[in-house]
This record gives structure tokens, sequence and C-alpha cells, in this order.
């Protein structure tokens, strides 16, 4: 199996860090959600307002995670585009790979 690039595993670190960012951020959400049931006035307000902030923070995350990834999918995009046929024999081959490793069961 071919080894990861630099980039790649850089991407990777990316996309891991940001899905545990997301993550956290979805468990103090559901948290605040919860403890906000039984307030009223004053504290459901202050309570929405860090709701909102969390949300505002996953969105951010995500953002820079759109950001960081872009020159990796252009990269892709103009590798495919400069080179079709290459591409074409490369799925290809890969499906018949599949194919065959899932026709052995």
């Amino acid at each position: 199996m071919a080894r990861k690039t630099a980039a790649q595993a850089a991407e990777d670190q990316i996309k891991d860090q940001a899905f545990s960012e997301l993550k956290s951020l979805i468990e103090e959400s559901e948290k605040l959600l919860k403890s906000s049931a039984s307030l009223v006035g004053e504290e459901a307000e202050t309570l929405r307002g860090q709701i909102a902030l969390k949300l505002r923070q996953a969105k951010d995350s995500v953002s820079s995670v759109r950001d960081r990834t872009l020159p990796a999918v252009e990269a892709t995009e103009t590798y495919i585009g400069g080179h079709p046929w290459q591409t074409v024999a490369i799925s290809a081959g890969f499906g018949l790979v599949v194919g065959l490793l899932l026709g052995r069961r």
C-alpha cells in the first residue's frame, strides 16, 4: 500500500482536529440545551447566548476546514482535468480490484 504524503497526512490531521472540535462543540451545546429546560427569564437568555456562541464557533470551524482543504481539492481537480484518460484508467483499475475482491466472497 502506498505511503501517505506529507500533504495527505496534514489534511487528515486537519480533518480529525476539525471533527473533534465539532464533536466537543455539539456536546457542549447539548449540555446547555438540557440545562436550559428549567430556566426562565434572564438565565434563559444568557444560556441562549452561550448556545448561539457555540454554534457560531462550529460554523467558523467548518469554514476554516473548508478553507484549509480547498488547495487539495483544487489540485485534485486540476490533475483530473489535465489527465482525464489516466483518471479513467485508475478508476477502472480500482473498480476491477474491488469487483474481484467482492466476487471472492
